[in-house]
């Protein structure tokens, strides 16, 4: 006997969206962690663990579930404007910002192209929370996919420059998932006051980028 499954079609187009074969170009970005390979800050698995889960719990992969969030919460485009502008403020460097708003700018336009959803210029994760609820998406499921496609894409730069193997990347993965989950389920009741970053040396990282002699990434 057969059982059916239990996925839904709004799980499907969660994954779809933050899915690397979804055209914003996120493999063209390390968001500054290819300065910090270079500069011997992360050189191996433990420690390549221990940067991304900080992102994730202290600094921009926190602040980016937190925006999905809002930009899922906001009921108008004034809204998603003043959200907009709030997100791009907390950009550290150029670099990031830069990041944000060509990957926001992609995603908006195939979003508009497949499935007809006219919005206005926004940074990525606020783009990806207003679209979700235009589309009835679950808050819970956009948000976490978010945090995780954020997560996997570093990874997959490390594993490129490090280099480290596909299996350690994996296990790296695998690892920050508690600490996905927690971000996730903290950033379905956010509010903008609770923005905040304390990964200083990821910032720094974003900043030095741009001058590195050899680049792979454009951040």
């Amino acid at each position: 006997m057969t059982t059916p499954m239990n996925t839904s079609k709004d799980f499907l187009t969660a994954l779809q969206w933050l899915s690397p074969a979804f055209p914003v170009g996120s493999f063209a970005y390390s968001h500054g962690l290819e300065w910090a390979i270079s500069a011997g800050h992360v050189t191996q698995e433990a420690e390549l663990l221990e940067w991304v889960r900080d992102l994730v719990q202290f600094g921009s992969g926190r602040n980016d579930a937190f925006l999905v969030s809002l930009g899922y919460q906001a009921h108008d485009i004034q809204a998603l404007r003043d959200l907009n502008a709030h997100a791009l403020a907390l950009s550290a460097s150029r670099e990031r910002q830069a990041e944000t708003v060509f990957q926001g700018q992609a995603f908006v336009k195939t979003l508009k192209d497949v499935w007809g959803h006219d919005l206005p210029s926004l940074c990525y994760p606020v783009a990806v929370g207003a679209a979700a609820r235009l589309e009835a998406l679950p808050q819970v499921d956009i948000v976490a996919a978010y945090l995780h496609a954020f997560s996997a894409n570093l990874i997959s730069a490390a594993v490129r420059l490090v280099p480290l193997g596909q299996t350690q990347g994996q296990r790296v993965l695998l690892e920050l998932t508690s600490s996905l989950l927690s971000v996730s389920n903290a950033a379905l009741d956010a509010d903008a006051c609770a923005l905040s970053s304390t990964t200083f040396l990821s910032d720094v990282a974003s900043m030095r980028h741009e001058n590195l002699q050899t680049r792979v990434f454009r951040t």
